[in-house]
């Protein structure tokens, strides 16, 4: 069996990236396992699980925009901004206009900067952001930038009379990187309200939607059957945006030793990368150093 792909995985809330990645080690008795992105304990979705010479293409997972369905609630801020956090600000949201969030909601589909929020995994002089945070250290984030390709409501605005608080569904489409807890918190400060996201679910990630993902006790019924091959996508879906080149026996020897080409040994191709196949089989990225094409990934030299 090819144990070398990518697995979408529907991560349940509870679960910890860290040990989906551990409970597939297990499962296919093997240690190189990765993820393609983490996602927090209180948020379910898609989870990319990288297996084999599948570890290597995490950035080409990253060319694929995320899709998230969640909830925002305006009146309450809390430490880690969801609903997991100690509450840090409150103020009464009296009954919000529709059309007022609506467009504020629109004018954030953008690209823009977000700072990483304390409570996250960003690594800063060697230790996690959530680390500082657990210690009451407050420390200087760097701001990166993201791109919001959509964001909108997509439910009715909740008055909560009791709490004095509003809530709304949303979905967001988006670049590697963003932190939709900080586009809750930022969207609340344009409407002037403490605000944090009370729901999260990754709906896409990598190029994988929930309809081809599968649970980790699914995986250990394929595996108990003998059928773990379904749920492996093998690498060259994953790189299917990539321009291809398909090369002849000569090439293919050069090529498997991991030689430099030049330019004019190739077609021409837009971008820095090229996906080269030998026999309807991925073999190899290369990319593009000035003049010439540098391997960066030998993926099979076997054939």
């Amino acid at each position: 069996m090819n144990k070398n792909g990518i697995i979408p995985l529907w991560k349940e809330r509870g679960m910890t990236s860290f040990s989906c990645v551990n409970d597939v080690r297990k499962i296919l008795k093997m240690r190189k396992v990765g993820h393609g992105g983490t996602l927090d304990p209180d948020v379910d979705g898609v989870l990319p699980i990288c297996i084999g010479k599948g570890t290597k293409f995490v950035e080409f997972l990253h060319h694929y925009p995320k899709v998230y369905l969640g909830e925002i609630t305006l009146g309450i801020a809390t430490t880690t901004e969801d609903a997991s956090g100690d509450v840090i600000a409150q103020k009464d949201v009296p009954a919000l206009s529709e059309k007022v969030i609506d467009h504020m909601m629109e004018t954030m589909v953008t690209t823009l900067l977000q700072q990483p929020p304390m409570y996250s995994a960003v690594k800063i002089n060697g230790k996690r952001l959530y680390e500082y945070a657990r210690q009451n250290i407050e420390i200087q984030r760097p701001e990166r930038e993201v791109t919001i390709e959509q964001f909108r409501r997509i439910s009715p605005v909740y008055y909560n009379a009791n709490k004095k608080t509003v809530s709304w569904s949303f979905i967001v489409k988006c670049s590697k990187g963003t932190y939709v807890r900080t586009l809750a918190v930022d969207l609340g400060k344009k409407l002037s309200y403490p605000a944090h996201m009370s729901k999260l679910t990754r709906l896409e990630s990598g190029g994988f939607n929930a309809y081809q993902c599968y649970t980790i006790e699914q995986l250990k019924k394929l595996q108990q059957r003998g059928q773990i091959e379904r749920a492996i996508i093998p690498l060259e879906q994953v790189v299917a945006y990539l321009p291809k080149y398909h090369v002849d026996d000569s090439l293919y020897r050069r090529i498997k030793n991991g030689c430099t080409l030049k330019l004019d040994e190739v077609p021409p191709f837009l971008g820095q990368q090229l996906a080269i196949y030998y026999k309807e089989q991925l073999v190899a990225i290369y990319q593009r150093k000035e003049n010439i094409l540098k391997v960066e990934y030998m993926i099979n030299n076997n054939l």
